[in-house]
């Protein structure tokens, strides 16, 4: 087979060299492989910036994209990095702006100008990025988040939302809807592993409701979707609620680190619930049905959720044992974190890269619970990042640091950054 006839066989669709002319929140599905994702707490790669100067900067036929395209390779044999390679030596064919793997999102072509993947309708309108096939259970579902971490990414940096069909098309939606190209992808290469792996199916009406779990996390929006009035308690220091508006809200933010707090010694004031007091499904558990005495006993704590909207107040979710499966949610006074002491800080500094320091989107072991979002080797040696706040952990003596870089924030230790002590 010709190298340009590999691409046509691919989940791009060839232009031949030609330039294309045209191109509501909820928590994950029911989909089995969505729970398993949810339930895995997986934290997304920094976006890599790889920018191929070789590729042509035509326009958007709107000056600006209108959603995202889905692809996947269909070559499983592949690697991420080969995939780049050949796209960079054949591009006159075929290119795409963006490659996905199970732990790599890595932008080859600039998102502002357009590329050639599906068909001149769609060249001229999205976005479009390439799941690179993987072959294991945890590998599809970290790729399958990956993915629609970016679909989120991309849609709230141009300022649009997850419509099916408008935003967010599959190749085979652009073949079925817009025309201009033939390509199924990724149907097939979902459903085969999802059958694989996870014995189930797998479709663009899943991973809808998997980018709209992320898009709520990436624009600050919430995933929620109860809908409740009060019903005021005097059991419990939190309310009530009973479904009739949809005023009411709860924000997520899931942590990574296997982070740990204390039951406060009056933990039993609030009770213990198996989900957020007040959303649909939730139930009061009670502690004495737990038959312990948790005062001062340390928890792992590995989500946070805010209730807004007139029944404010923030939860969290626990468990006794680091492997435990069974979790809890309580509400706040019932743990006690590490104090973090917060100022305001400034100065430009250096990414320490002589160890591999990790970045985090919060301090570490705090309220806020964090995720690691990058490691200081991700970046060249004399990367520069500006200071605008220090964290002081108590517990530790620790100093944290929060830094930009890229448009970005990150937490670091003092220890990370060349010049601070």
């Amino acid at each position: 087979m010709k190298k340009w006839q590999r691409w046509a066989v691919r989940g791009i669709a060839l232009t031949a060299g030609c330039i294309g002319l045209f191109w509501s929140t909820t928590t994950a599905s029911a989909n089995s492989i969505n729970t398993y994702i949810a339930n895995q707490q997986y934290a997304t790669p920094k976006i890599t910036s790889s920018i191929w100067s070789g590729f042509p900067q035509n326009p958007y036929r709107n000056g600006k994209p209108e959603g995202v395209v889905v692809h996947e390779t269909a070559n499983p044999n592949s690697t991420i990095y080969g995939e780049i390679s050949y796209m960079e030596k054949n591009y006159n064919n075929a290119f795409v702006h963006t490659f996905v793997d199970a732990s790599s999102i890595i932008n080859v072509a600039n998102t502002n100008y357009l590329c050639w993947g599906a068909g001149p309708i769609a060249n001229a309108r999205y976005v479009q990025f390439e799941q690179v096939e993987v072959h294991s259970k945890a590998a599809f579902a970290s790729e399958l988040n990956n993915a629609a971490y970016y679909t989120a990414y991309i849609l709230n940096q141009y300022g649009l939302t997850p419509k099916r069909n408008v935003t967010v098309l599959s190749h085979h939606d652009v073949s079925t809807n817009l025309g201009g190209t033939n390509h199924t992808d990724p149907d097939g290469y979902w459903k085969a592993n999802a059958s694989s792996y996870f014995g189930t199916t797998y479709t663009m009406t899943d991973f809808m409701s998997l980018v709209n779990t992320q898009f709520a996390k990436v624009s600050g929006t919430t995933p929620n979707t109860d809908t409740t009035t009060d019903t005021n308690s005097n059991s419990d220091s939190s309310t009530n609620h009973t479904t009739t508006t949809p005023k009411k809200t709860v924000t997520y933010n899931h942590g990574g680190n296997n982070e740990t707090a204390t039951l406060a010694s009056n933990y039993t004031k609030w009770s213990v619930y198996n989900h957020i007091k007040g959303t649909s499904g939730a139930y009061k558990i009670g502690w004495n049905r737990l038959s312990s005495d948790y005062r001062g006993a340390k928890v792992y704590v590995d989500s946070r959720g805010v209730k807004k909207g007139g029944w404010s107040g923030t939860w969290y979710r626990i468990r006794f044992s680091k492997n435990a499966t069974t979790k809890y949610w309580v509400y706040s006074k019932t743990l006690t974190f590490p104090k973090v002491t917060f100022s305001d800080a400034s100065g430009s500094y250096t990414l320490n890269t002589t160890k591999n320091y990790k970045m985090y989107n919060h301090v570490l072991n705090s309220k806020y619970l964090s995720k690691t979002t990058a490691h200081t080797q991700d970046f060249p040696a004399g990367t520069k990042v500006t200071v605008n706040k220090a964290g002081n952990k108590a517990s530790d003596g620790s100093t944290w640091y929060r830094v930009t870089l890229n448009n970005q924030a990150y937490w670091i230790q003092a220890a990370g950054l060349n010049g601070k002590a």
